[in-house]
């Protein structure tokens, strides 16, 4: 059995001749000692420094053994670090078995052979030394292992994140909307949802994201449509209302944070608070949070900037028609902190 060097134990007992008894057989282990002559002066050391073992005699005047036991085992840093072996005159099965369930981790009864205390010593110092190493080396895995998952996790965002960058470059490229419409509404949306006291930091992070992508579906409409500069006929406006179910069969399948919350947004966003909107009709707090959030962002970000089909408007009638559709198209909550932090917005709008 290797020993090592420099293990420290605490002999207690009330008799200093069996203190000096014990130590002599186990002085050439390369041991360490302190020792006390009573219970109180047994906690007051274990409370100053580490042992990594403990001899503990169970009759002495005052508080016994068993007392000085529990009151180790009940400090939750000790519990389980600080093996105690009872080292006593008491052969009683009574005491035998109280000291096992107080959580020693033997009992030795005097008088004992010099060969069995240094055995039982030796042993128990090396299975609590090897628990400590196993411990270490699980936490220390733990932590490769979480440190591993956070980055893949990095990884697989930024992925998201590059596909999400190369598909709005598409979506500039093919449609009517332009690189710097999509990152205000992203902005602004970001700011809504700094504001919401329902969205947490990490799904600020997501919508800032995600919300260049309420548009994807109409990469897959016919170019002349999305460009033309009139007004669109009845079949045409019915063909344009499809790009958020074309979104939605685009993104349905992943199963990522931001793809999924892309694909939300692209088929919410023109869900209306009172359930006029397409393409579900949803009415109120069944329209996710994100389509809401993304809705009111590019609707004031498409007024206040010139289109093809229209000129802009003057930001403060931008505002009031926005105000003036509070829990008719938009979420009220949203409204109002849109109406709060109009000067914020403003910036974004005309960045």
């Amino acid at each position: 059995m290797t020993v090592k060097f420099g293990y420290h134990i605490l002999i207690v007992d009330d008799v200093t001749e069996n203190i000096q008894v014990v130590m002599n057989i186990l002085k050439e282990q390369n041991y360490q000692f302190s020792f006390a002559t009573s219970g109180a002066e047994a906690l007051a050391l274990v409370d100053q420094q580490d042992f990594d073992l403990i001899l503990l005699d169970i009759m002495m005047p005052g508080m016994n053994g068993f007392d000085v036991c529990k009151q180790i085992k009940s400090q939750p840093s000790l519990h389980d670090d600080v093996p105690i072996i009872f080292l006593t005159a008491r052969t009683d099965i009574d005491s035998i078995s109280q000291g096992f369930a107080l959580g020693a981790v033997d009992y030795i009864v005097k008088p004992f052979h010099p060969e069995e205390l240094i055995a039982r010593v030796g042993n128990h110092l090396e299975l609590s030394h090897a628990r400590k190493l196993l411990e270490f080396h699980n936490i220390t895995l733990q932590r490769k292992m979480e440190g591993k998952e956070k980055r893949i996790a990095r990884e697989l965002e930024n992925y998201q994140k590059d596909i999400i960058r190369v598909l709005t470059e598409l979506m500039e490229a093919t449609s009517d909307e332009t690189g710097k419409h999509i990152r205000r509404v992203a902005e602004v949306s970001r700011l809504l949802a700094q504001h919401c006291n329902s969205i947490s930091d990490e799904e600020t992070h997501i919508i800032y994201y995600a919300a260049p992508m309420h548009d994807i579906g109409k990469i897959s409409l016919p170019h002349g449509l999305v460009h033309k500069p009139d007004k669109l006929t009845e079949a045409e406006y019915s063909t344009m209302r499809t790009h958020t179910q074309r979104a939605h069969d685009f993104l349905k399948h992943s199963d990522r944070l931001i793809m999924k919350a892309a694909d939300v947004i692209a088929m919410q966003h023109h869900e209306k608070w009172d359930g006029t909107g397409y393409p579900k009709g949803l009415k109120g707090n069944e329209i996710h949070i994100y389509g809401r959030i993304v809705a009111l962002a590019d609707v004031f970000d498409a007024l206040t900037h010139k289109r093809s089909y229209k000129d802009a408007w003057p930001l403060d009638e931008a505002v009031d028609y926005i105000q003036k559709l509070k829990g008719i198209h938009f979420d009220p909550e949203l409204v109002d902190i849109f109406s709060e932090h109009i000067d914020e917005i403003a910036e974004i709008i005309e960045s």
